[in-house]
């Protein structure tokens, strides 16, 4: 296991949860090409090989001025993208190139796991009007299926995940707000509420795993019923 992330603390704690000595980690902002780059060559000195990548930097853009369409600032823009596509492009793109290069195992030569969001292909447009965030969830299906298709051949799988919402510490202000809980409970109604994070990772792992080594070009969704279930009738609304 190596972790490339951001911030040390954090690190140190996820390391230290997972206990063992063989664990890593390098600190690096995944926008910047040059810092993705050293930290996954150093990841891949320290294992000898590199089998699976779980790619989940991301977050919200609200801070930067995403939003609506018409409302989103062009710095909103780029920074959502950046923190979101960027940040996955740069990371696959310096596994892959060592995966394909590398002895199968039982496995093949090494999966990827890309994070997306339920709001790419179940979008809400009262709670959640964040269309960069979107936006950039959305060319993370499209480079996970183009890739899936690109390595298969090689022994490389590409699948992505999209959750909804998660019971996170950057969901914070969707928990502390009793409207989105409330909405929550409706449009999730399997977990009735907030998402349990061992609920995505289960499926995750799945994926990183030789016991899914026939599952490729896949986008999985783990969003509580999120995507088959209606708004509340409170939601609903006449435009136009």
């Amino acid at each position: 296991m190596f972790v490339v992330a951001k911030n040390s603390v954090e690190c140190a704690e996820l390391l230290a949860e997972l206990g063992g000595t063989d664990h890593g980690y390098a600190l690096a902002d995944l926008t910047s090409e040059a810092q993705a780059v050293e930290a996954f060559d150093q990841a891949h000195q320290t294992l000898g090989r590199v089998d699976g990548l779980l790619a989940v930097a991301g977050g919200s853009g609200r801070r930067f001025g995403d939003g609506p369409t018409h409302e989103i600032t062009s710095e909103g823009w780029q920074e959502t993208l950046a923190l979101n596509l960027t940040t996955t492009f740069l990371a696959a793109r310096a596994v892959v190139g060592k995966m394909i290069n590398q002895k199968r195992n039982a496995g093949g030569r090494g999966s990827i796991v890309l994070m997306s969001s339920i709001l790419a292909v179940a979008p809400d447009g009262v709670h959640f009007p964040t269309h960069a965030y979107a936006a950039a969830k959305g060319a993370i299906i499209a480079l996970g299926t183009t890739m899936a298709a690109y390595y298969a051949p090689h022994g490389v799988r590409v699948n992505v995940v999209a959750p909804a919402l998660v019971d996170t510490p950057m969901s914070t202000r969707a928990a502390s707000d009793s409207a989105t809980l409330g909405y929550a409970r409706w449009k999730q109604p399997l977990s009735r509420g907030l998402l349990d994070p061992d609920a995505v990772a289960a499926t995750m792992v799945f994926l990183l795993s030789d016991r899914a080594r026939n599952v490729t070009g896949q986008l999985i969704g783990v969003d509580g019923g999120w995507s088959v279930t209606a708004a509340p009738p409170e939601e609903e609304s006449d435009v136009g």
